[in-house]
């Protein structure tokens, strides 16, 4: 039941569920603190009523949506696209225990007789199976299914990411050797399993904050943010070394299994990152593979051609 509303503020709020049978209805005055807010708000874990009347309605969302819903809030007093309506806002609402959940808000500005805006009603609608759902295809989309590790259109949008933001660090792009050898002479389920055992060596041996994908056939890109030349060198080497003394049991026939990596810097533009890191790791595989190659600003290697992948 609709309780501390007006004729007229409960024709808002019918123009409202006009849309959606959602449940949480808040009514602010005009600087956006609550007035109202309905019993419906405790299903979904959110503040009781009697502790958020007189709060912001910011408030209810996590602090980095903040101030989106106060700028909408506020760009709904101010009557900005109210000839159109305006549409929901997505953010994430605090649960009273401090968790989160994802919900949607619309609001509509109360205007006095005299065509004054004192106040907003507004409806949540919980999206928590939708965005749930988005999610799933999201990893679904950006996700190697045999390594796990997310795939190359995801690289490519963290390594333009982390140009964009100047962030730094290094790009390394591993290939293992041979590996249309060992496709041919083992089969393909043992070239699948050389791949998933080298990207969890990887998950082992990178850091927290590295990001590894798989960008081709045989070829895991990693993106090192912040790291210096020295020391994303030593890790690399690290991991070349650590797969070289490592014997693959079973299928593989104990076969030594060795990668060949090249490094390079993350500065300029993407394609010119991916081209430095391609040719050092060119360069490993014609200085006789299971190795790494660096790109430095000053040293040889420059305008090598791309290896052809096997």
């Amino acid at each position: 039941m609709l309780v501390d509303f007006t004729s007229r503020e409960n024709s808002a709020v019918r123009h409202l569920l006009a849309e959606s049978a959602s449940d949480i209805i808040l009514k602010t005055d005009r600087g956006g603190f609550v007035l109202h807010a309905s019993p419906a708000i405790e299903r979904w874990g959110l503040p009781l009523p009697n502790t958020l009347i007189g709060s912001h309605i910011e408030h209810l969302a996590h602090s980095s949506f903040a101030a989106a819903v106060r700028a909408e809030h506020e760009a709904t007093i101010a009557g900005v696209g109210a000839e159109a309506g305006r549409g929901w806002l997505e953010f994430l609402a605090l649960t009273a225990d401090g968790a989160g959940r994802w919900f949607e808000i619309r609001m509509e500005r109360l205007v006095d007789d005299g065509g004054a805006a004192y106040g907003a009603v507004c409806l949540m609608h919980s999206i928590e199976e939708r965005r749930r759902y988005e999610e799933r295809l999201f990893a679904a989309a950006m996700t190697d299914p045999l390594t796990g590790l997310t795939n190359r259109p995801a690289f490519i949008q963290m390594l333009d990411h982390l140009i964009a933001q100047r962030v730094g660090g290094c790009l390394a792009i591993f290939d293992i050797d041979h590996f249309k050898q060992i496709n041919m002479q083992y089969g393909q389920a043992v070239g699948d399993e050389v791949l998933v055992v080298f990207a969890d060596l990887l998950r082992t041996l990178m850091r927290g904050e590295d990001i590894i994908s798989r960008i081709g056939g045989q070829s895991l890109g990693v993106l090192l943010p912040a790291a210096s030349l020295a020391q994303a060198e030593a890790i690399c080497r690290r991991i070349v070394a650590t797969l070289s003394e490592a014997r693959r049991a079973g299928g593989a026939q104990s076969r030594a299994i060795t990668a060949s990596a090249g490094l390079a810097e993350i500065a300029g533009s993407l394609d010119a990152t991916i081209k430095r890191a391609e040719t050092a790791l060119f360069l490993a595989k014609a200085k006789g593979r299971n190795r790494v190659e660096v790109d430095r600003p000053s040293g040889p290697g420059a305008g090598q051609p791309t290896l052809p992948r096997g």
